[in-house]
């Protein structure tokens, strides 16, 4: 098993960086189904043949692309699963080539921008399981390929469960009773602190995932913010919609026009009724998703999940630039909680981070009554801090981050934080124009290309459930000297291989894809690459289809196969243009080519071909 790094001799050195130069900009912001829906892939391997587990040092590393396809190593194979549109039942809808499906269609398949996600053998599979569910969240929909209005584009988002097998032809997705959606119109159930109207309903925006030690799995929902706006003149952002990203314009997505619950102008607005983290249970398909309030309203980035003497631990990011890093802490064990009828992530406390320029760190309660956090200072109760918790962290002090995206837990015990990028001092605009104090360190530097940075809890404390940390940087994006594959950007998803691999996919947005700064260009598509924690040697694995980001990851108990998601190829790019309903094969046509092929998000199995390998 590889073992973390501890001590300063890490890349934080080889890439010329101290931790002075890591905080500058407010942190650390400026451093940097049925068988028929299986698809062949369209899958090139790159020269050399692998041999042993699969590690950073243990395949040849495939070269940066442009190519439209999905490129991996030598030596393994490539199957396509549970791709945008595949029906979840074999009486559901397929899709339509012409993008003219409906909403009540869309609601029976597979969702779009595939993100999060996590494998659950089959009962009984043991560590050699060949068949079990699929959860896969839903991030956004792209309208120029999914056409139609607010109603489709709800049923485009959420979350898929699908069971899924392999054969002797690969992996497929299979009919199965467990086979379920979960979208914008779902009714759902609030838990915790904060109550909602009776009738509230949807989970949107999934991004990364979770996974309880009882089973069930957590959607974090993250742009939420993109689907609210109004069209009535005079209205006014309170200072909370100010801090939370909204605005009468939206980002592209005008639901307000044919939902009041996304008019902000509206009685029936529900904006503090997403950016949740929601807890699913894959094994139940008539129980309601749960809204799970204690952890708090932010763009959860994830919500990633350990243990820490018997207590869960749930680490989440808050995935916008220049906002903060959180931990909830069970208030004590979570068998004992369940035993006794309570949920563990109700019965806890949320934190806040605050980093320094020496090393250390400490986690600030998000309790009301404590510090600035009291009825005198504005906040009535604990559900107003968790509703209002970037505003709650402002008022503590916590430290700006670049983009604060996933978070992986290494086998040996340390803490890894993906830091997309930055453009430098972005929550102090907001925190500026909403009249709340500017933290220290606001509006110097940017971090164009991201970074990596890890923690270890203090031990005398407890590890995970501790107030205090010391933390490094483990890695530079954008630096061509920190992996001899070449320069990548936009580390996102973080996922640790069962031999203490960290696995890094990045998402480059299309603005900046393969150019126009040197970096990108040498970059390529996004990528899923392979770091060793003890060295950070770092080799690229897999490489994406034009315009796709690379999101969620997971692999079978015994490591034979590892899933990735393939989000939104075929997403406007600069180098390549944009699409249309009635030209979507601009950018991409992955997975099922063809000139006029509509581009899909879809999750690929990735084995070795021949004999086992342990991802």
């Amino acid at each position: 098993m590889r073992e973390d790094a501890t001590k300063n001799t890490t890349r934080a050195s080889a890439g010329g960086m101290d931790r002075r130069g890591v905080l500058a900009g407010g942190a650390l912001a400026a451093a940097g189904l049925m068988s028929l829906g299986a698809t062949s892939a369209s899958a090139t391997p790159a020269p050399g043949a692998p041999s042993g587990p699969v590690g950073p040092s243990d395949f040849t590393a495939v070269a940066a692309s442009e190519a439209d396809e999905v490129i991996v190593p030598a030596g393994f194979a490539v199957d396509v699963l549970a791709p945008w549109g595949l029906p979840l039942h074999p009486s559901g809808p397929g899709p339509r080539a012409d993008g003219s499906g409906t909403a009540t269609e869309q609601a029976r398949q597979i969702g779009s921008h595939h993100h999060g996600i996590h494998f659950f053998p089959a009962p009984g599979g043991g560590t050699g399981a060949r068949s079990g569910l699929l959860v896969i969240n839903h991030e956004t929909s792209d309208p120029a390929l999914l056409g139609g209005g607010a109603d489709k584009a709800l049923a485009a988002q959420g979350i898929s469960v699908v069971a899924v097998r392999e054969t002797g032809s690969g992996w497929k997705t299979v009919e199965s009773a467990y086979n379920r959606r979960i979208t914008g119109d779902t009714p759902v159930r609030f838990s915790g602190p904060v109550a909602m109207p009776a009738g509230t309903r949807g989970v949107l925006a999934c991004g990364g995932h979770g996974v309880t030690p009882w089973g069930t799995c957590l959607a974090a929902e993250e742009n939420v913010n993109a689907v609210f706006g109004t069209a009535e003149r005079g209205w006014n952002r309170s200072e909370t919609q100010v801090r939370y990203g909204l605005s009468a314009t939206g980002f592209g997505h005008p639901w307000h026009r044919d939902d009041p619950r996304f008019d902000l102008a509206s009685s029936e607005a529900r904006p503090d009724g997403f950016g949740w983290v929601v807890e699913v249970d894959p094994h139940d398909p008539s129980s309601v998703p749960v809204k799970r309030t204690a952890l708090g309203r932010f763009m959860h980035g994830g919500a990633t999940v350990t243990e820490d003497a018997g207590r869960v631990v749930v680490y989440s990011g808050d995935a916008e630039d220049g906002e903060y890093l959180y931990k909830y802490v069970s208030a004590g064990s979570w068998r004992a909680l369940r035993a006794a009828g309570k949920s563990p992530l109700d019965h806890g406390t949320l934190h806040v981070a605050r980093i320094s320029q020496d090393g250390t760190g400490e986690w600030l309660p998000l309790r009301h009554g404590e510090g600035p956090l009291t009825r005198a200072a504005g906040w009535r109760d604990q559900a107003d801090v968790l509703v209002r918790v970037r505003l709650a962290a402002d008022a503590l002090g916590a430290s700006p981050l670049g983009r604060p995206e996933r978070i992986a837990v290494s086998p040996a015990g340390a803490v890894y934080l993906a830091l997309a990028n930055s453009t430098g001092g972005l929550s102090c605009a907001n925190a500026e124009e909403a009249g709340a104090r500017a933290p220290e360190g606001c509006g110097r530097g940017a971090d164009p290309y991201g970074r990596i940075i890890r923690w270890r809890e203090s031990h005398r404390e407890g590890r995970q459930g501790a107030r205090t940390f010391r933390w490094e940087e483990f890695l530079a994006a954008g630096d061509p000297g920190a992996t001899p594959d070449g320069a990548f950007a936009a580390p996102k998803g973080l996922w640790f291989g069962a031999d203490g691999t960290l696995w890094i996919s990045t998402g480059v947005s299309g603005s900046a894809l393969n150019g126009p700064s040197a970096v990108h260009r040498a970059a390529g598509n996004n990528a899923l690459l392979a770091a060793d924690t003890a060295t950070g040697a770092v080799r690229r694995f897999l490489t994406a289809p034009r315009g796709a980001e690379v999101t969620g990851v997971t692999a079978t108990p015994d490591g034979r196969t590892l899933f990735v998601n393939i989000q939104h190829p075929g997403e406007r790019t600069a180098r390549w243009g944009a699409p249309a309903v009635d030209d979507p094969g601009v950018v991409s046509t992955w997975p099922d080519g063809g000139r006029n092929g509509r581009p899909r998000s879809a999750t690929v199995a990735v084995r070795r071909s021949g004999r086992g390998a342990r991802f």
